[in-house]
C-alpha cells in the first residue's frame, strides 16, 4: 500500500469515526434547539461559512464611507430590521436570539469582529444556511449599499453609546399590543370617551 493510499485510508477512518460519534451523540441527546452546538459543530460551521464566501468577496473592502450620516442610517436600519434577534447592542440577548440554534452570537466579540468586511457583507446579503440568519440582500451584490452600511454599524457596536441605544429603542418595531395601547392613549388624550384611560403602572 502506497503512502498516499494510507493517508486516504486514515482520512476515511477519521470521517467514519466522526460521523459515528456524532450520530451516537444525537441519539443520546436528541435534537433540542435549547442546546449549545458542540465544539465540533462550531468548528465545522465556521469552516463551512468561510469556504462559502468566495475569496474575492472575503477580500472586498467596504466601498461606502463611514460618515456620521451613514452610521445613523445603519443604526436606524439595524434597530428596525435586526434588533429583534440581535438586540440593539448586538449582544443577541433577546428571546428569539437565545432560542435559535445556534444561538445568536454577541457581535461585539472577536468571532464577529475578526471577520473581514467582505465576510460580514456576505453574511448580511446571503444569510447563513441551517441557522436563523436570513438573506437580506434583494439587489445584486454590487448594488446592495444597505448591507455595506450595516457592516460599518457592526464595527461600531463595541463603541455604542447610551444615547445611541436610547435612540434605537424608539425605532424598534412595536408589537400589536403596544400599537393598540398607544392608539388608546392618543384617543383618550383627544377626549374620546370610548377609549380606555392609560394603564397605571405600579413599581
Amino acid at each position: 500500500m502506497t503512502k498516499q493510499m494510507q493517508i486516504v485510508l486514515v482520512i476515511v477512518v477519521l470521517v467514519v469515526a466522526g460521523a459515528t460519534t456524532a450520530l451516537w451523540f444525537l441519539v443520546q441527546h436528541g435534537f433540542s434547539a435549547r442546546d449549545q452546538p458542540t465544539a465540533i459543530e462550531a468548528f465545522v460551521a465556521r469552516r463551512l461559512r468561510h469556504l462559502a464566501v468566495p475569496r474575492s468577496v472575503r477580500q472586498a473592502q467596504n466601498p461606502v464611507p463611514a460618515t456620521p450620516a451613514v452610521l445613523a442610517e445603519a443604526r436606524a436600519h439595524f434597530a428596525d430590521h435586526c434588533a429583534l434577534c440581535h438586540g440593539n447592542d448586538g449582544r443577541g440577548q433577546t428571546e428569539i436570539g437565545q432560542n435559535l440554534y445556534p444561538k445568536v452570537p454577541d457581535m461585539r466579540q472577536a468571532d464577529t469582529q475578526s471577520l473581514t468586511d467582505g465576510e460580514l457583507f456576505s453574511t448580511i446579503h446571503n444569510g447563513i444556511r441551517l441557522t436563523g440568519m436570513p438573506a437580506w440582500g434583494d439587489d445584486p451584490p454590487e448594488k446592495d449599499v444597505d448591507s455595506w452600511k450595516l457592516v460599518h454599524f457592526i464595527r461600531h457596536l463595541p463603541k455604542l453609546t447610551p444615547e445611541e441605544l436610547a435612540e434605537m429603542k424608539k425605532l424598534n418595531p412595536k408589537s400589536p399590543h403596544e400599537m393598540k395601547e398607544e392608539g388608546d392613549i392618543e384617543k383618550f388624550l383627544q377626549g374620546d370617551e370610548s377609549a380606555s384611560p392609560p394603564a397605571q403602572h405600579r413599581h
